[in-house]
C-alpha cells in the first residue's frame, strides 16, 4: 500500500508486517524511519538487527533473522538496506519466503534509492506492498515543496512574513535537510517573534547557500566586479559547482519565462507571486530584463547546459567558465565573449 511521508503517521497504530522506504530524499527516508522506530518501540519492538545487501550478501541470514527468536525476548526489527533497489533472484525469492511466513514479532524496513516503475512491478515489491506500507520519499518540488516548507513553519511555531518564507522557498527547494537545519535555527534564534526576510539575510549570511544567493543578487544588478569576487571566495572555500550552477539555472531559467511573457504583453506585477520573486528582489530583476534581451538569456542557459554537460560527463570544475558565464549577466559583453564555445 503506497503512503505519501506525510501521512504515514496515520498507518502506525498498528505495525504492519513491513515498510519499503524508497527515494531520493534522504531526510524524508531518515524522518520516515525514525516515525517508524518510535512507533515500534511504543508495540514492544525494542531489539534492532541491521543488514545491508553488499557484494556477496547471504540471503539466508536474513530468512534466519526472520525466524529467530530475540535473546532478550522482545520483538524485533530487521533493518536492510538495498543499496540499487535490486535483491535479484536470491534476494527476490528471499523476501517473498519471509511474506509467506509472517512473523508477528518481526518488523522488516527496507530502504533504498527512487524505484523505477518496472522495478515497483517485480514480483518482490509486490509481495511485500501487499503485506506492508510503501513510502516513496522524493524530495517535494514547487507547490508540494511550498506546503512541506509551511507545515514544519508550523510545527516550529514559527512566524514568517510573506518574503520570509519566499527567501526560504528559494534559498532550500530541493534541500529538506538544509531547510530544516534552517527552521531549527530559527526556532532557537527567534521564538515567538515575526521574522523579515532581512532577518534571514542576518541569519544566513554565512552559510554556502546564502552566499550563492548573494552572488545570484549580484549578477541580477550586474555589479560585475563585487560578482566576481563573490565567485573567487567561493572558488577558494571549496563551494560545490553543482550548487553554483543550480542557482544559476534558477535565476536564468526565471529571468527566460519573465522575459517571455514581457514580450507577448504580459504585465510584471502579475508574475511576481507566480514566480515566487519577493519585493526585495523586484528591482533586480527588473534591471536585468531592462538590459538582457530574450537572444542573450537564451545563450547564457545554452552555456549553462554546456557547462553542466561537462561537469556530469567528464567531471570538469570548469570555475573560468563559470566565470564567463557570470560576465554574460553583462549585456555589453555578449559582443565580445558571446562567440566563445565550450570544448
Amino acid at each position: 500500500m503506497r503512503v505519501y511521508p506525510d501521512k504515514l503517521s496515520q498507518y502506525l497504530t498498528k505495525l504492519p508486517a513491513c515498510f519499503l522506504l524508497f527515494g531520493d530524499d534522504p531526510w524524508l527516508v531518515d524522518n520516515a524511519k525514525r516515525q517508524i522506530l518510535k512507533a515500534a518501540k511504543k508495540q514492544g519492538f525494542e531489539e534492532r538487527v541491521q543488514l545491508a545487501q553488499e557484494n556477496n550478501f547471504n540471503w539466508d541470514e536474513l530468512q534466519q533473522e526472520w525466524q529467530s527468536m530475540s535473546l532478550f525476548a522482545s520483538r524485533r526489527i530487521i533493518e536492510l538496506q538495498l543499496p540499487n533497489a535490486k535483491p535479484g533472484t536470491d534476494g527476490s525469492a528471499a523476501l517473498q519466503s519471509l511474506m509467506q511466513s509472517p512473523n508477528p514479532d518481526v518488523l522488516l524496513i527496507l530502504h533504498g534509492p527512487k524505484l523505477a516503475s518496472e522495478q515497483t512491478n517485480n514480483k518482490w515489491f509486490k509481495s511485500l506492498d501487499a503485506h506492508g506500507v510503501y513510502v516513496p520519499c522524493i524530495t517535494p518540488e514547487g507547490k508540494q515543496f511550498s506546503r512541506w516548507l509551511d507545515e514544519r513553519i508550523n510545527l516550529y511555531k514559527l512566524q514568517l512574513d510573506h518574503d520570509a518564507k519566499a527567501m526560504l522557498f528559494n534559498l532550500f527547494e530541493g534541500n529538506l535537510l538544509a531547510a530544516e537545519q534552517a527552521l531549527q535555527l530559527l526556532q532557537l534564534l527567534s521564538p515567538n517573534t515575526l521574522i523579515h526576510s532581512d532577518k534571514l539575510s542576518d541569519y544566513f549570511e554565512d552559510q554556502s547557500h546564502f552566499s550563492v544567493f548573494q552572488l545570484m543578487d549580484a549578477l541580477l544588478s550586474n555589479h560585475q566586479k563585487q560578482a566576481q569576487h563573490m565567485l573567487a571566495q567561493l572558488a577558494s572555500e571549496d563551494t560545490a559547482l553543482p550548487i553554483l550552477l543550480w542557482a544559476l539555472f534558477k535565476e536564468l531559467t526565471t529571468l527566460l519565462a519573465l522575459k517571455q511573457a514581457q514580450i507577448q504583453g504580459e504585465q510584471l506585477n502579475s508574475l511576481w507571486s507566480k514566480h515566487r520573486i519577493w519585493d526585495k528582489r523586484k528591482p533586480l530583476y527588473q534591471h536585468a530584463l531592462s538590459h538582457l534581451s530574450l537572444p542573450q538569456i537564451e545563450h547564457m542557459l545554452a552555456f549553462a547546459s554546456k557547462l553542466e554537460v561537462n561537469l556530469k560527463q567528464h567531471g570538469d570544475d570548469n570555475w573560468v567558465g563559470l566565470s564567463h558565464l557570470c560576465l554574460l549577466f553583462d549585456p555589453a559583453a555578449h559582443s565580445k565573449l558571446a562567440h566563445i564555445e565550450l570544448g
